[in-house]
């Protein structure tokens, strides 16, 4: 059976508050009822102790001076008895024979120079009295004492009345306080409804939703959290989309680029099966197609690269590399290519800088960035350098060449990302892999590469790698 989480925090309210007011009312009224009756003893103690005081100064009392108590007293609706040491009432403004409703273990008592008091005394007197006895002792003799009495019904009537009044008040304090629960239940109940409702357009598809929260309680830090998290659902979603986007381009890319060179080869193939190149035209067709073979190598070779990083499948083998040795090396291999567009390469820095890496990796990212620099480069330098920052060696690589936007520079890093779209032909880096693979390596080698670049001025990428020993 479902039950509305409303009538459950209502329910529990309820309870909890009808329990703590049964509590309290309890407490109360046994507090009020003895306080009544604590006050009635003490008062009728206080008349007492006066009486037999006098008693004490003047033995032989009048019976004037009794009869002036009396009428005092008469109008508290009290009444008192004196008595001898053998129980004989001397005087009395009433009550016959008062003493034989005492037990023998309180006669005792009284005997002992103790004070009795009974608060409820029912169905000892003629009628329910609340009574006194007090002791007259003198010399440390008992001469006899004294029985004040009262009716409870006087008690009675002010703990009843107070019992009313804390019933009035009790119902109207709890009827405040479920007043209270009913708007903060609907409240809670509300603020989950909306939590519910954004839930239905997130699974609909709906990552815009945001629900208002502040840092009140629970459910504003749930609201937080949930906030949070179709922020950062939108903010995957839209990576998805652009991944899924960049996928295509991808795709037609890949499809353009196998299709030119396999069309490239199979002509070749068909003319010289078919007799249709001459001989002096077949080593040009066969390096033709060598060129063209090797670039459909790079593309499988740049994917495959990309997936083992990935899925951790490559194992580095770090050890303390030379800096300007590698330097010298790349410079050696790519300065054909650079020569292609008239750059010119140099090598700045410590040659005693030494960097802990694995040599083929730091290799492969130092070609691919050259080769990004010497493709939108023209008539221009690429300049190596490295040099040490506390722990760490900076590796810097600088062209003059075209620049990067801006907009572009935290995207370069993207699987499939090309910042110039119409390009989808050029000897390397074509698929808008490499970047994306240099990015996975240097974070696999605990470093770190950023880029600045101004449109224009030419582009310089920043590494940091562990220093060697």
């Amino acid at each position: 059976m479902k039950i509305k989480y409303l009538y459950q925090q209502l329910a529990s309210h309820i309870g909890v508050i009808i329990v703590a007011f049964l509590i309290l009312s309890l407490l109360f009224s046994h507090y009020v009822e003895k306080f009544v009756y604590d006050s009635k003893t003490e008062e009728l103690a206080a008349y007492g102790n006066n009486i037999l005081l006098d008693i004490a100064r003047n033995p032989q009392l009048s019976n004037t001076t009794l009869h002036q108590y009396e009428n005092v007293l008469e109008g508290r609706d009290i009444q008192y008895s004196l008595f001898n040491n053998r129980a004989e009432v001397t005087y009395s403004t009433g009550l016959k024979t008062p003493l034989m409703e005492l037990t023998q273990e309180e006669w005792n008592s009284i005997q002992n120079g103790n004070i009795v008091t009974v608060k409820q005394a029912f169905n000892r007197f003629d009628d329910d009295v609340t009574f006194v006895l007090l002791p007259h002792i003198q010399y440390d003799q008992f001469l006899g004492g004294i029985l004040l009495t009262s009716p409870i019904k006087g008690s009675r009537q002010v703990v009843t009345q107070m019992n009313q009044y804390l019933i009035y008040t009790t119902a109207i304090a709890l009827g405040i306080a479920l007043l209270f629960s009913w708007l903060a239940s609907l409240l809670h109940v509300r603020r989950i409804k909306q939590l519910r409702e954004a839930t239905s357009l997130v699974a609909r598809g709906d990552y815009s939703v945001r629900i208002p929260s502040t840092h009140f309680d629970e459910i504003s830090d749930l609201a937080n959290d949930f906030n949070s998290m179709v922020y950062k659902l939108q903010q995957s979603m839209e990576e998805i989309e652009t991944l899924e986007n960049r996928r295509r381009q991808f795709m037609a890319d890949v499809s353009h680029e196998l299709r030119t060179p396999l069309t490239t080869i199979r002509g070749i193939i068909e003319g010289i099966n078919n007799d249709m190149i001459s001989e002096e035209e077949k080593a040009k067709g066969l390096a033709l197609a060598s060129n063209e073979t090797k670039r459909l190598i790079r593309l499988v070779n740049e994917n495959l690269d990309y997936e083992k990083i990935r899925a951790n499948q490559i194992e580095l083998h770090k050890q303390p590399i030379q800096l300007h040795e590698l330097f010298e090396i790349i410079k050696e291999q790519l300065h054909d290519i650079a020569a292609e567009k008239n750059n010119q390469i140099i090598i700045e820095g410590d040659p005693s800088t030494i960097v802990f890496a694995d040599d083929d990796r730091l290799t492969q990212v130092l070609i691919n960035i050259i080769k990004n620099s010497i493709q939108f480069t023209e008539n221009g330098v690429i300049t190596m350098r490295c040099f040490p920052i506390e722990d760490e060696i900076m590796i810097e690589i600088s062209d003059t060449g075209i620049g990067i936007d801006p907009e572009h520079i935290e995207k370069i890093w993207s699987r499939f990302y090309k910042a110039i779209v119409s390009r989808t032909t050029n000897p390397y880096g074509e698929f808008g892999l490499g970047l994306s693979i240099v990015k996975q390596l240097i974070t696999m080698h605990d470093g770190q590469i950023y880029v600045t670049s101004e449109k224009g001025q030419g582009t310089t990428f920043h590494i940091t790698l562990p220093r060697g020993d």
